[in-house]
């Protein structure tokens, strides 16, 4: 089974520049939000499948608060899918591990 380099960008207006967000990353598909509605954002996270790798840019490119972004990292990782935030340098593969339980937060 292959798998997918699939990036997630959003910026909060539609006159922000999304250039810089995941520039220079081979992507295979990217899912793009231009407002808070995040309708891609949805998107994103039906069409990931197991062995997948999500790029972000930060962590708070796909959440708006500390507990939505747990979930869509547990939800992702749950279902087999690695999540990779270029900024932070970290990669959550459903280790729940103390340190990377720490290092979500």
């Amino acid at each position: 089974m292959t798998f997918q380099n699939v990036g997630y960008i959003r910026v909060s207006t539609l006159i922000q520049n999304t250039a810089r967000q995941l520039d220079g990353v081979h992507l295979d598909k990217v899912f793009e939000d231009k407002n808070t509605d995040r309708p891609q954002l949805s998107a994103c996270l039906a069409h990931l499948r197991e062995r997948d790798v999500l790029h972000v840019h930060s962590m708070d490119r796909l959440c708006r608060n500390l507990d939505d972004l747990r979930r869509i990292v547990k939800v992702l990782t749950s279902r087999g899918v690695v999540v990779k935030f270029h900024k932070e340098g970290l990669i959550f593969n459903g280790d729940d591990s103390p340190m990377s339980n720490l290092l979500l937060s």
